[in-house]
């Protein structure tokens, strides 16, 4: 029997950077927000996730950014909503903690409401992949609006998409 988890694109990149993974005998760890943790399920939905998976935070609130990924309470009072700064800061953190090859991590705005600047409209991701040596940040909009589960799916499917890119080595560091 076909599983319906994870969505077929997001099982489709999950699998893509999983063997890539494999085939460079690397690993990754996740920091995700919005995304709810989709982009660690899915990773961890392939054969042979032990092997590239070093563990993954869903930092939601930013009460566990504090706890779990560096912020100080400075952080709070700068704090403007999901940028490609804070993706970089949380991305290379969770990295150098869990000690993996890659960090993918996103922040966006998943809806069904938001805010009234680019960032906090709905559909808006920041997203960033941390090496060793450097971050490759983007932002993307994903044209869903205010579908929330959309917006989730979409926003775990362009951090794979960086990863995989981080790894072939296309992506901008």
């Amino acid at each position: 029997m076909a599983s319906s988890f994870p969505p077929p694109a997001l099982r489709e990149i999950a699998s893509q950077v999983s063997t890539l993974l494999r085939e460079h005998s690397e690993t990754v760890c996740v920091a995700e927000t919005a995304a709810g943790g989709l982009i660690s399920a899915s990773l961890l939905s392939t054969p042979g996730a032990s092997k590239i998976y070093k563990g993954g935070l869903t930092l939601y609130t930013l009460e566990s950014r504090i706890a779990f990924a560096g912020w100080t309470q400075d952080h709070l009072k700068s704090y403007k909503g999901p940028t490609e700064d804070v993706v970089k800061g949380l991305a290379e953190n969770v990295r150098r903690t869990l000690g993996a090859t890659y960090c993918v991590c996103e922040s966006g705005t998943a809806g069904p409401t938001g805010g009234n600047t680019r960032n906090r409209t709905p559909g808006y991701v920041a997203l960033a992949v941390a090496t060793e040596q450097e971050t490759s940040t983007k932002e993307a909009e994903t044209g869903l609006g205010g579908d929330r589960e959309g917006n989730m799916v979409a926003f775990a499917v362009e951090g794979l998409k960086l990863l995989r890119d981080v790894i072939k080595g296309n992506a901008k560091l």
